[in-house]
Parts: structure tokens; sequence; C-alpha cells
């Protein structure tokens, strides 16, 4: 499957996607999980990654439905993941990628499920050439289609305009119900897991693929 040529806009994940810190949370959530509720620290991280793309509390509803610790695992781990996240610079790959979509007049956004205060300061420290980043903001403007729409709305693209860029199923699913191009990105997911999901799909191993991608079918 080739993408189409009419792309105006990339919109990114965040962890795991633009920033390599997925493995870093699974380990955080699973010690947190084994701990609280006894499970095994691997089936802990493995349930934690299987069910990425959607905020940590609501995993805990998954893996741990009504649990009576949720809300205290939760809160434990958003406050142990600062201690890494910020210092998980993005790589060379990536900011070459943003800055080739920057260069062929794409807007570039961010559409994280991580909290908004986090996204804004993490992006403070290591300032991406984005037009737009959008994170959780506890008044259900989400990842997903309440982000894309938001998007839609301040720029004008069309969802067959756009790219959504993720590292979890839970963003091709995301994507595909909102009629929007959808590319994996390899890491949390193989290429496999990703084809059997949405048969096709494309996957990149890096931002600067990607955009290398993009570019090539805008000609």
């Amino acid at each position: 499957m080739t993408l189409p040529n009419l792309i105006k806009c990339c919109i990114f994940d965040f962890d795991g996607t633009l920033v390599d810190t997925m493995g870093g949370f699974a380990d955080i959530a699973a010690d947190v999980i084994e701990r609280h509720y006894g499970i095994d620290f691997e089936q802990g991280r493995l349930k934690y990654l299987e069910t990425s793309g959607i905020p940590f509390f609501q995993q805990l509803e998954i893996i741990c439905p009504n649990g009576d610790k949720n809300n205290i695992c939760a809160d434990e781990f958003e406050s142990r993941k600062l201690e890494g996240f910020f210092d998980s610079a993005p790589t060379d790959e990536t900011i070459a990628g943003l800055t080739m979509l920057r260069r062929a007049d794409l807007r570039l956004i961010v559409s994280s499920n991580n909290f908004q205060e986090n996204v804004d300061s993490y992006l403070k420290k290591y300032p991406l050439p984005l037009d737009l980043a959008l994170g959780f903001d506890n008044h259900w403007l989400e990842k997903g289609r309440p982000h894309f729409e938001k998007a839609q709305e301040l720029f004008g693209m069309k969802p067959d305009q756009t790219v959504f860029c993720g590292d979890s199923l839970e963003d091709g699913v995301r994507a595909k119900d909102c009629g929007l191009f959808f590319v994996g990105m390899l890491g949390t997911f193989t290429r496999e897991q990703f084809n059997k999901k949405f048969p096709e799909c494309l996957t990149v191993k890096s931002i600067l693929q990607l955009a290398e991608l993009v570019v090539e079918s805008i000609r």
C-alpha cells in the first residue's frame, strides 16, 4: 500500500512515536501493577503494551476492572514516569524527519494521551517544529476523534488529507474510525502485528522514514 498524493497534514502520537519512552513506561507500569495487585512483572508489562494508546488509568480498568487500587496505581505511575520522561530527547532522525516535512509545507501536529502539561513541558525543553501539540486535558479532549476534529477545525484539513502515525494498534483503530491514513511506528508492535490487525498497513522504523515516504508521495 502506498500513501496518497494529497497529504497536507501529519499527526503524530507522542510516547513511542516521536519520543522513545514506551519501554521505560512499560517497566514502571509492570512494577506498579505487580506490587499492588501481585500480577507477575512480565505479564503486567505485556498487558500494559497490549492496551497502550489510552491513558494509564483507563488501561488499568481493562487490566484490573474496578480494582480498588487503580487510583493509587495511576497516581504512582504518572509520578514515576516523569523521572525518565524529560530525559528522553528526540532522536536526530526524528528531528530530521520533522524538518523535512516542514520544508514540504505540511502541517505537523501531536495527538497524545499524555497529560497536556507534560507535553507542553517536554516541548519547552525540546522544541520541535510543530504547528500544534494536543494532549489529554481532563475535559475529554483526547487522542483520536476529539484531537483530529480540533486540528481539522483549526487548519481546514480533511481526513483523507491527513496521515496519523502511531505505535499502537489502538492508534490504528482511531485513525481508521476517522478516515485518516494510518502508518504504524514499529517498536511497541511488530510489522506482523500491525498487518494482522490492518492488512497491508504501512509501517516505518523512524520519523525520517515516514517523512521520506510522505515527501515522495506528494511530489
